[in-house]
């Protein structure tokens, strides 16, 4: 709840001023009206009162007990300041709450607006409940705005009838759920006042029975010798066929109930002068005749009127019951259309059981409009938790976490971020084992891999051990004995299984290589071969150097290709267990 605006004003309860006022804003005093918990007023006259401006007259009696109200508060007064140690000052305070113009007249608070003192005149019922600590909500939501829009932290109730010792009070702090009810009560309030169509309805009226009729005079001595029945038929016939038998207001009703009450009785009078007459003669045809046909008007119209007053009433109370149905459903279509899917759902029974047991149509309509707001602020919740859920779900990227966001979205705010939480920690356990079977999966595919190539490396290691063993018997250290290098080894190998005479083409050839000048060093003629050589080596395979410097050995360029032919050559002596002599 935004509160904005709060304000105090300093103008007597009572005069212009403070009427004025009181006006143009929602009070505290009618929050228990608008909540449909008031002992004296009803949500119907309170809105029939705000909508046409014509406020309730007092009259006399009530005057009185206002009076002494007023008599017992200025009393209580010093009393009160007295037992809390504080002064208290009668103040109206004015707010807007979410945008509803609120107003609380206190009766007092103190300097540094933290406790306000509201007193009530002293009754049995009220002692009770401030001895026991608990307020009828019909004095709570009034406390409750005196709260809201004080900002006070709590309220001092007192039920005083001026004097110390019928002086009893009670701390009251407020409830936030029944506050957040009764603005949540007030906005619905507002909505059905601009949406207002005066409808008069009449105070129940007091039934009225038809004239009465004449008393009916028999005499008979074995014989009728005086009797009025003719004139007594006459008006009786007259007066029930006059008698209104279409029922629509509460007027008619009333009506219909007394005359049912009215046709029993005469119903009885005809039997009792009946019963009289017989026991003065034996038997007398036209009177009986005559009494007989007024009795079974009487009755045809009794039977009549009672049983149509049972049907026209169950009418009336269903009337009255669908119009706030349809009024609800309609309300209830229009937050859906809000919140954008069909998840909200009212409880449509509760505006049948708000009229059970009630008799006359303006109580009916009264109690069935405060079940009708009392449901539109419930459906006013639920949507506004649907709206506050969904903004939650979406800024915290839980979308894809609930699905059944429909099914859900009633929870209560902490019920549904803890929805949330849960989902979001499941999420993460099975995005976690994924990724961990995964992981696993890559650690299992790198450690075949290894071992592949560890398998792989050792094959080829076996499978070059036999060259390595034989390039080092002849004096050539192998300083790469790589897969690539081995298969290059064993390529010069291959070469051995060459005809003899093929190698010794390559000498005859390496022979007549042109000497262009140029010179390698024996570090130059290794890196080329791709494995170490000693000059001592060169030279028992019938290669000199040409040159000397210091420790370095220099060979003609031109002998390269004969020095390959010639570890060909002699690699395949030592294969084949043979020495050659160098050419």
């Amino acid at each position: 709840m935004i509160v904005t605006n709060r304000m105090q004003h300093q103008c007597q309860q009572g005069t212009a001023e403070w009427h004025a006022l009181r006006a143009k804003r929602y009070t505290a005093s009618e929050a228990s009206a608008m909540m449909g918990a008031s002992k004296y007023q009803s949500r119907s006259a309170l809105l029939r009162a705000k909508a046409t401006g014509i406020a309730e007259e007092v009259d006399a009696g009530k005057q009185r007990l206002f009076d002494a109200g007023h008599a017992a508060e200025a009393a209580a007064r010093q009393i009160v300041e007295k037992n809390l140690g504080l002064r208290l000052f009668p103040v109206t305070v004015t707010a807007e709450v979410d945008g509803l113009p609120l107003l609380a007249s206190l009766d007092g608070i103190d300097l540094m607006g933290e406790t306000v003192w509201e007193n009530k005149l002293l009754n049995e019922s009220l002692k009770v409940d401030v001895q026991q600590n608990q307020l009828d909500l019909h004095y709570a939501y009034q406390l409750e705005q005196q709260l809201l829009v004080s900002g006070a932290s709590g309220v001092y109730f007192t039920a005083s009838d001026g004097t110390e010792e019928g002086t009893f009070g009670m701390y009251y702090e407020s409830d936030p759920q029944l506050q957040a009810r009764l603005v949540a009560g007030w906005k619905q309030f507002a909505e059905d006042l601009a949406n207002y169509q005066h409808v008069e309805h009449e105070e129940k009226p007091a039934g009225a029975a038809p004239e009465a009729l004449p008393a009916l005079r028999i005499e008979v001595t074995g014989m009728v010798t005086a009797s009025n029945i003719e004139a007594f038929r006459t008006q009786a016939l007259a007066v029930i066929g006059s008698i209104k038998k279409e029922l629509v207001t509460d007027q008619d009703f009333a009506d219909a109930e007394e005359t049912v009450k009215w046709c029993k009785h005469v119903e009885n009078q005809l039997e009792g002068a009946k019963q009289h007459a017989l026991s003065q003669t034996q038997s007398i045809d036209e009177l009986f005749r005559a009494i007989d046909q007024i009795k079974e008007e009487t009755r045809s119209v009794r039977l009549t009127l009672d049983k149509r007053v049972k049907s026209e009433k169950d009418t009336r109370k269903g009337e009255i019951v669908e119009a706030a149905v349809k009024q609800l459903m309609d309300h209830v279509a229009g937050l859906k259309k809000r919140i954008g899917i069909n998840a909200l759902n009212v409880d449509l029974g509760v505006l049948a059981e708000a009229i059970r047991g009630l008799k006359s149509l303006d109580s009916m309509r009264d109690k069935v409009s405060v079940a009708l707001a009392n449901a539109k602020i419930e459906a006013n919740a639920i949507a506004d938790r649907i709206d506050a859920n969904r903004k939650v779900m979406e800024e915290q990227g839980a979308t894809d976490l609930i699905p059944d966001f429909s099914q859900v979205c009633t929870k209560a705010p902490e019920d549904f971020a803890a929805l949330i939480a849960m989902r979001d920690s499941r999420h993460k356990e099975m995005v976690e084992r994924r990724l961990d079977a995964e992981r696993e999966q890559i650690r299992a595919e790198e450690q075949a891999k290894a071992q592949r190539e560890a398998e792989q490396k050792a094959a080829a290691d076996r499978q070059a051990q036999p060259v390595v063993e034989m390039f080092e018997a002849m004096g050539v250290k192998v300083i790469d004995a790589t897969p690539a290098v081995v298969k290059e080894s064993l390529t010069v190998a291959d070469h051995i299984e060459q005809p003899r005479a093929m190698v010794a083409d390559h000498i005859g050839d390496a022979n007549k290589m042109v000497d262009t000048g140029q010179t390698l060093k024996l570090g130059e003629i290794c890196m080329r071969l791709g494995f170490t050589m000693t000059a001592d080596f060169l030279a028992g395979i019938g290669i000199s150097p040409v040159a000397t410097e210091k420790n370095a050995k220099f060979y003609r360029a031109a002998d390269f290709t004969r020095i390959c032919t010639l570890l060909i050559r002699h690699i395949d002596d030592v294969a084949n267990g043979s020495v050659r002599k160098a050419a």
